[in-house]
């Protein structure tokens, strides 16, 4: 049933960007909003100051890269317009679809109406929180209790269905004792670690959860440019990320001179997996890749971190309806705690900023909280299961690929010779092959990884289907090569790592 919004008393458990994007939005329709974060205040300063004092032990993800894809900058446009400013204020960068095009297509580029809105932000995540945290404390109606952490949830059990009504907190300092406070809604935006999950299965309100590992693990490390050394310039030929199939690296640019590398292998491969831990191997891995050189080549950059490790990645989804019906009336989770995709993928910051905005429409809309409660899941459902779907199918791909490295006489490599997965494959070859030399492709395949349509969507165009068919026709089995990042193989990366000395890749 829809009614005129009446101002509510909003409780937000979590003060990352996904329930800062939250508290803005619904702040917008006129409620009252306190941000419950278990972290300390964020310091003054500039984002160096961020990044490297803030202790953020409620976001591990917090030094981590990160990719602010064209949906959600579109989305921070569209809802807070007098925000965007403070990011390019604060050294954010606008990359636009210009930027990002191929060298086979930059030359005869014509740009379309749709073009202006396939941009991508660029900065480190303590520069996001530090805009957005700044912006939501100059709102009249939003409140921030840091330095708090959640005990309990207060459920009342009287109606038909359980409903929350507020939350046990106290200062994570324990100086002072528990307080209960009320609350009409809950949102629970405290990540992949929410205690909430915990909560429910004590109040026997079993959440149905689908978890699948990736089977990796990654770490980052941080560098800034030495005075007088420009950032490289995009070269179609030395991919500044790639997939050796062993290791997947990538660069993150950042502000200031500022950039991150990501080197990303498998749980089961022990030799890589400690390697990359380690400060010194870790570098000496980044020289051996031809599209890390130009970037940490010849004394070019200094670290400004250690190396900073990331496991336990799964795609996880997690279902609080049962018969249509929320197991718990005015709670609802956004971002990581409900739906995780491997972080790899940069979506997450994304799909948080999704979904909280299909938290405030709702909100907006359905005052009734069944109402709420099934117009939450089923645009949660709508939005983001295609998203989470294709990220899980591409771990499964991954994982296959690294089988195949690690593990060459399994029967699971024997299955995968089969005509369905080569024809699949050639496939896939085919896609990237023509969205380098088509713009029509290109720009399709641009719009699904910035997350503007479903995944895949651009392939039910017709004639982007004809494009990729004739490619296929055309190169066969050549268009394998596209697949192919320059690189060591994984026996010469570890006799690098056992050898630091030898020469590093050109």
């Amino acid at each position: 049933m829809r009614n005129q919004i009446t101002p509510k008393r909003i409780a937000v458990v979590g003060a990352g960007i996904c329930g800062l994007c939250t508290a803005l939005g619904l702040s917008q329709l006129g409620h009252d909003i306190t941000i419950y974060e278990r972290d300390d205040a964020m310091p003054e300063g500039n984002p160096d100051d961020i990044f490297f004092d803030w202790l953020r032990r409620g976001a591990s993800q917090f030094k981590h890269p990160h990719a602010f894809l064209a949906v959600m900058s579109n989305l921070l446009s569209e809802q807070f317009p007098d925000l965007i400013d403070e990011f390019w204020a604060a050294g954010a960068r606008r990359v636009s679809f210009e930027d990002m095009l191929p060298p086979d297509l930059s030359n005869s580029y014509r740009p379309a109406p749709e073009d202006e809105s396939l941009w991508l932000m660029m900065c480190r995540r303590a520069t996001m929180e530090m805009v957005l945290r700044r912006y939501a404390e100059r709102q009249t109606n939003i409140t921030f209790e840091s330095g708090t952490r959640i005990n309990a949830m207060v459920i009342d059990s009287n109606g038909r269905l359980p409903t929350i009504t507020g939350l046990v907190t106290q200062q994570r300092s324990g100086t002072e004792p528990p307080i209960t406070i009320s609350a009409d809604i809950v949102v629970d935006a405290a990540g992949r670690g929410s205690p909430f999950k915990r909560w429910f299965h004590n109040h026997g309100l079993e959440i149905e959860t689908e978890s699948h590992d990736a089977k990796i693990v990654y770490y980052t490390r941080h560098y800034q440019f030495k005075p007088g050394v420009e950032e490289p310039e995009r070269d179609g030929k030395t991919r500044s990320a790639g997939d050796l199939g062993y290791l997947k690296y990538g660069v993150f640019p950042g502000a200031g001179g500022h950039f991150s590398v990501i080197l990303c292998v498998p749980c089961e491969d022990s030799i890589l997996h400690d390697a990359v831990k380690d400060e010194t191997t870790f570098d000496t891995i980044c020289q051996q890749i031809p599209g890390l050189v130009p970037w940490l080549g010849n004394d070019k950059a200094t670290p400004t971190t250690g190396t900073l490790g990331m496991g336990n990645i799964k795609a996880v989804w997690h279902n609080f309806m049962k018969a249509d019906q929320p197991l718990l009336q005015n709670y609802f989770a956004v971002g990581d705690a409900a739906v995780r995709t491997n972080p790899l993928y940069g979506r997450g910051c994304s799909t948080g900023a999704i979904h909280s905005k299909i938290l405030t429409d709702v909100i907006a809309k359905w005052q009734d909280p069944i109402s709420a409660a099934q117009q939450f899941h089923e645009a949660t459902q709508t939005k983001l299961r295609p998203i989470w779907q294709a990220s899980l199918n591409e771990d499964r791909t991954a994982i296959k690929r690294a089988n195949l490295i690690l593990n060459p006489e399994s029967d699971l490599n024997s299955r995968q010779k089969s005509l369905k997965s080569r024809l699949s494959r050639a496939y896939g070859d085919a896609i990237t092959k023509a969205s380098q030399q088509h713009i029509r492709v290109f720009r399709g395949a641009f719009r699904t990884f910035n997350l503007m349509e479903p995944p895949g969507y651009f392939l039910k165009d017709f004639k982007t289907q004809c494009l990729i068919f004739w490619t296929l026709l055309r190169d066969g089995s050549a268009n394998k090569n596209i697949r192919i990042v320059p690189g060591p193989s994984r026996e010469d990366m570890i006799q690098a790592i056992a050898h630091p000395d030898q020469k590093a890749a050109a």
